[in-house]
């Protein structure tokens, strides 16, 4: 909770200059606590769509284990809980896998939406970075058209607002997840699908993620998080 309210009232800078940070936080505090109950709101929903999974299969779990990182943009590195897998048949591991998502996903819509209509973007676009927009973002943008929306235009740090970062972060985690390696949910559910075979379907993920990078020349830092 405090590495959330944190970036979110010194407005996604871990590290804020210019006003002290006793005035930003009496100036931005509401921005805070909006931020850190959405963004805990749709993580928790996202390990309890495991867990509930869990107890309906009778496989031991964990309660769930939020991450605190304090001195990143968004505040934290997400939330895990702990099962023992071996207890799951295949079915089990793929409703268990792909429940977190869905569930957090019904949270990170709603907020992303309100997000958006709270957007100005006639307010001139400056900041230390801009956001890239998942494809939901872009249709949603289309359909509400907030003032000063452009087609095409990414969203600028001056631009955000707590519900926007919330389920942007939201977005971003559950995008995350669903690669299909190692031990995210992504992983469990094409290991679900394809068993042992997981293990290419993994492999051929990573080599064409090298490929489009070598190719574009994008050095996308979510590609470098899959590699």
């Amino acid at each position: 909770c405090l590495s959330t309210f944190w970036v979110g009232a010194n407005h996604w800078l871990p590290f804020p200059f210019g006003p002290s940070v006793r005035q930003m936080l009496i100036a931005h505090w509401m921005d805070g606590l909006v931020y850190m109950a959405c963004l805990l709101g749709i993580l928790l929903t996202h390990e309890m769509g495991h867990f509930l999974a869990t107890v309906r299969y009778r496989i031991p779990a964990s309660l769930p284990f939020f991450i605190p990182f304090p001195i990143s943009p968004i505040g934290t590195m997400g939330a895990v809980i702990g099962m023992d897998g071996s207890r799951a048949n295949r079915r089990e591991m793929f409703d268990i896998g792909l429940a977190g998502p869905l569930a957090g996903l019904l949270v990170a819509v709603p907020i992303m939406c309100i997000g958006i209509l709270r957007l100005d973007l006639t307010r001139m676009a400056y900041g230390p970075f801009a956001v890239d927009l998942p494809l939901f973002v872009r249709i949603a943008l289309q359909v509400i058209q907030p003032p000063g929306y452009e087609p095409g235009k990414l969203i600028w740090f001056s631009q955000l607002n707590p519900y926007f970062m919330a389920g942007w972060v939201g977005f971003l985690i559950t995008g995350l997840n669903m690669l299909p390696v190692s031990q995210l949910d992504g992983g469990h559910v094409i290991y679900t699908l394809f068993g042992k075979r997981a293990h290419w379907v993994a492999r051929a993920f990573v080599l064409l993620a090298v490929g489009f990078v070598v190719v574009s020349r994008q050095w996308n830092w979510m590609l470098m998080i899959a590699l």
